[in-house]
């Protein structure tokens, strides 16, 4: 007896009224469970909203220019029985479209001449031979690993598990993001919203609406950073959910081209064993010679973003895109900031012409 359900958008962070960008099947589509039925893409990521069981889709709730939120409705998919029979045909189906492809090459002779071979090319791949292991029993086994699950990490992962890979993602830190969104581009723009805030506050009094000089309560706005990053990696970790990606917690080393050894805070260490790896390991602040670290007046960006207090005065080392926006942050907060910069203008690489108003909107508030 086939039975329909329907499918809607899952815990996603958060946010309401995310834009769909685009529809990825059609009615009448067989789809498998997990595939991805819809594209949606808030400011912040791009997220697929997948299928909770295999069927055909009957109806479509939505189209594309549509903005949803959890629990909206994506659409309306019949499934035999719980849903195996549609993915069995479909598993079914397949080695016959592989058999038939080399049939379509051979009846189009010539449609494709031979290409003579770079002698920079790389050598053709050997024939796949057991991979040099430690010896060692594997306490996770898989076809690809990704390690770090930064933007670039979490992305591949996610890929690669809607492609039909069984995938592990590593991660250093107990919550999936890396830098990006743990302490990097997700907190300062939490916080350059603030600043926002601040300086629009600030000039209203020129078209005669007076706030007065703002109140900083530093804990409120630590907590108000901290729960706009809890948002997107909590959605990040419902997605590998929905996905299966197995995510592995702890530091990575390699002990053989196919095995990783992973050690968790606790000590405690873990044997990932693989077929292909995706390494995503991401960057760190560069914490330059000279400089007195060990001296907490000393901060770098991450340091920084943590808002332990508003000194009264602010070096800023480096006028790229970090840099500025700490300037930005610190400044609308109350601080006297100082941008020193080697290069012969601010965001160097970037063009002058671009840079030039920023630069005097900076000396205008001050900095």
């Amino acid at each position: 007896m086939a039975k329909t359900f329907e499918v809607t958008v899952p815990d996603i962070g958060g946010y309401d009224d995310v834009p769909v960008i685009e529809v990825l099947v059609a009615v009448g589509d067989t789809v498998a469970k997990d595939q991805g039925l819809v594209t949606l893409e808030s400011d912040k990521a791009t997220m697929e909203v997948p299928s909770t069981a295999a069927g055909v889709i009957r109806e479509l709730k939505v189209k594309v220019g549509d903005t949803l939120s959890e629990g909206s409705v994506v659409a309306v998919i019949e499934a035999e029985g719980e849903g195996d029979a549609p993915a069995a045909d479909a598993k079914a189906t397949a080695p016959e479209k592989k058999e038939d492809a080399p049939a379509k090459k051979s009846d189009a002779p010539g449609s494709n001449p031979p290409v003579a071979r770079s002698h920079r090319a790389p050598a053709e791949p050997e024939a796949v031979k057991a991979a040099p292991s430690s010896g060692r029993t594997a306490d996770v086994e898989c076809r690809i690993v990704v390690l770090g699950s930064g933007p670039g990490g979490y992305t591949a992962a996610f890929r690669a598990a809607d492609l039909g890979l069984d995938t592990v993602l590593i991660e250093r830190y107990e919550t999936l993001g890396g830098v990006c969104l743990n302490v990097g581009c997700i907190p300062s723009k939490a916080l350059l919203h603030a600043a926002e805030v601040i300086d629009q506050a600030k000039h209203a009094s020129d078209y005669g609406v007076d706030f007065g000089t703002p109140t900083i309560a530093l804990d409120k706005l630590r907590g108000y950073k901290e729960k706009v990053v809890g948002q997107l990696t909590k959605g990040l970790t419902g997605m590998a959910k929905q996905r299966k990606v197995r995510v592995v917690t702890g530091e990575g080393l390699f002990v053989s081209p196919n095995e990783i050894e992973v050690t968790g805070s606790d000590g405690k260490t873990q044997l990932v064993r693989f077929e292909q790896c995706i390494i995503a390991a991401g960057s760190q602040a560069l914490k330059l010679p000279g400089f007195p670290w060990d001296d907490p007046r000393v901060m770098d960006s991450t340091d920084a973003l943590e808002l332990a207090e508003t000194p009264k005065k602010l070096l800023v080392v480096g006028g790229g895109i970090i840099g500025l926006e700490m300037a930005t942050v610190y400044h609308a907060l109350g601080a006297e900031v100082t941008v020193v910069e080697l290069a012969d203008q601010l965001m160097p690489g970037a063009d002058k012409d671009l840079v030039k108003p920023l630069a005097d909107r900076l000396k205008k508030q001050g900095v």
